[in-house]
């Protein structure tokens, strides 16, 4: 049973850090790149109305229901 569980040990193989295997991107850099963003131009977005789809109900609509609901 030794002799087994040294060959099942000796075939297993050790994991290799993830870094040796694949070098770090060299056009990642630590700081964002804020070029774009500063070019920004907020003046031709378009204005627009937000509107709730699912208001919810008011309290008289809720007594409303619940009176509704008991008779």
């Amino acid at each position: 049973m030794n002799q087994k569980r040294r060959i099942l040990c000796s075939n297993a193989q050790s994991p290799e850090p993830r870094a040796s295997k694949r070098p770090l991107l060299a056009t990642m850099s630590d700081k964002p790149d804020m070029a774009e963003i500063e070019k920004f131009d907020k003046s031709k977005l378009k204005k627009t109305e937000t509107q709730e789809k699912n208001p919810l109900p008011s309290k008289e609509t809720i007594e409303q229901e619940k009176q509704a609901g008991e008779s």
